[in-house]
């Protein structure tokens, strides 16, 4: 097969790496999916992300399937991966969603639907061959670009604060690595509607690692204040524990717990980057 040529080699060794990288990432909020099966509740969790996530799969299969290049079977297979996961994740959302939150996980599916259809058949009949390819490679750029600029927030976020604790290290070291990746992927392939927005998302991905470099201190100085923090309240709830009330402290705890696990979804879904997302999301390669 012409996929194995020599020429192909450098092509193929950092596709495969990409799919690896993003299916990894797009299997990041299996933990947070489990608590939600496991409570049966959604528990203040919002589907935008799974939902945009799906969208940018979509989108980008489509844009692989127009590809004349054999290689191109490797954007089909990241995103083929990426719709089914994606899809999973609102199946169950939905699933045990409360009625408003269903309804509008609904009605943004519908807008997906609606949306992609209208870019489906737009690109059909208003352009052939290599002008197809190029109007639906520009529609991917410009959603990547959109999902690769939402960690400015949570960059804003670490700066103001001087802290990383909600920008976890590992999670930005494997998106930046899946934006290198895809990118070279994207240069040996000589993709250019591939390669551009990586270029974005291995700058953020730059961004945070010298964020985790300058405010990491800062962060275990946080960490600890929060330990004396839970101690304190911990021995002043023992003491009155006879009156009942010991709860308290054990929910503000899980409270704070809950507040940082959403803010860690978040991070998984939207940090390019993914994904899922956000997401970015690996599918936004």
């Amino acid at each position: 097969m012409a996929i194995f040529t020599t020429d192909n080699l450098w092509v193929l060794t950092f596709g495969v790496l990409g799919n690896i990288i993003s299916i990894v990432v797009f299997l990041a909020p299996v933990p947070t999916f489990w608590r939600i099966c496991r409570r049966k509740s959604t528990e203040g969790f919002e589907s935008v992300p799974y939902v945009v996530s799906l969208f940018s799969a979509m989108l980008w299969l489509y844009y692989a399937s127009l590809k004349s290049e054999s290689n191109a079977f490797l954007l089909i297979t990241v995103n083929s991966v990426g719709c089914v996961i994606e899809t999973i994740y609102v199946a169950l959302y939905i699933a045990y969603a409360p009625k408003k939150a269903r309804m509008l996980t609904l009605r943004l599916l519908l807008l997906n639907f609606g949306g992609y259809c209208s870019i489906l058949l737009l690109s059909h009949f208003l352009a052939k061959g290599s002008a197809r390819v190029q109007l639906v490679g520009w529609i991917c750029v410009a959603l990547s670009v959109a999902v690769f600029a939402a960690p400015l927030s949570v960059i804003r976020m670490v700066i103001r604060t001087k802290s990383v604790e909600f920008m976890p290290f590992s999670l930005s070291f494997f998106l930046m690595l899946s934006a290198v990746t895809w990118l070279l992927y994207g240069l040996f392939l000589k993709d250019l509607y591939v390669a551009c927005p990586n270029v974005l998302g291995v700058t953020f991905g730059v961004l945070q690692m010298a964020l985790h470099a300058i405010y990491r201190k800062g962060n275990t100085i946080v960490m600890e204040a929060e330990n004396n923090d839970t101690s304190v309240v911990k021995q002043s709830s023992d003491i009155q524990s006879c009156n009942g009330h010991a709860i308290a402290s054990h929910i503000d705890t899980n409270v704070f717990d809950e507040d940082k696990e959403k803010c860690e979804r978040s991070l998984i879904i939207f940090i390019e980057a993914p994904d899922k997302g956000p997401v970015a999301t690996p599918s936004e390669v």
